[in-house]
């Protein structure tokens, strides 16, 4: 009995250790959302500026993580032939396509605009002129987005030939098949004039809740403090000696 009463504490005491982990860990993701959330609104609320006065030709793709939320302006027309559609996006729970456009600015340059979501059925469909681009000069405005590249076990796109879709918006694998120099960073649409079609549909701003992580620790810490004062009640309970003999029943 000594024995495994031994065990059974053990047992008690690791998954007590365990679920106050799991509660400071929702704690630490909260205060990393808090910080994110902090970062996107103070950068989000400077005046708009244009693109190429915060990033260039020659700076390096993690630029985009010293500017990215800023807001920003872009003058230029649109390369519907560089078109690229970025899969499995979703808007308001139904499937979908990112419309990555790269814009030609009047320097020569070019940077990627995210026009907006589309519905799958127009992604594949064989009428892309429902979410084709303008194509006189436009203004662009909305805010500056890092590169996304694959990490852990996701699958990088294909390294060569013409890519119509991309699994995420990759500014260097988009680079590779444009004829003109693109800037490190691309811009996620909000306003546009003239005013573009019905489709594609500008991207929502960044979500600034903090999610589900304060409830989660709380839950995680009432877990652990119901183990510690609930065992030893047990223990207490079973010490005596009638529960002791109907223990030994059992057992």
């Amino acid at each position: 009995m000594s024995l495994r009463r031994l065990l059974l504490n053990i047992t008690v005491l690791l998954a007590v250790a365990a679920m106050v982990t799991a509660g400071f860990w929702q704690l630490h993701r909260l205060s990393e959302r808090r910080d994110h959330n902090s970062t996107i609104t103070s950068r989000s609320q400077l005046p708009a500026v244009d693109v190429q006065s915060l990033v260039g030709i020659d700076d390096g793709y993690d630029v985009g993580g010293d500017v990215e939320f800023r807001s920003v302006r872009a003058i230029g027309i649109y390369q519907p032939e560089d078109q690229v559609l970025i899969r499995n996006r979703t808007y308001q729970g139904s499937p979908g396509f990112w419309v990555l456009t790269p814009l030609r600015l009047r320097t020569g340059e070019a940077v990627a605009v995210n026009r907006g979501w589309i519905p799958h059925g127009a992604g594949t469909g064989a009428s892309p002129a429902d979410f084709a681009p303008a194509s006189d000069q436009v203004e662009v405005v909305g805010l500056v987005r890092a590169t996304v590249t694959a990490t852990g076990f996701q699958q990088s796109d294909p390294s060569g030939g013409l890519l119509a879709e991309m699994a995420r918006p990759d500014l260097d694998r988009l680079s590779q098949q444009l004829d003109t120099d693109l800037l490190p960073v691309y811009v996620q649409l909000h306003t546009q004039s003239p005013s573009a079609g019905e489709l594609p549909i500008p991207v929502p701003s960044p979500d600034l809740g903090e999610g589900s992580h304060l409830a989660y620790a709380v839950q995680w810490f009432i877990f652990a403090t119901v183990a510690l004062v609930g065992y030893p009640l047990i223990l207490r309970r079973l010490g005596r000696p009638g529960d002791r003999d109907r223990m030994v029943e059992v057992g």
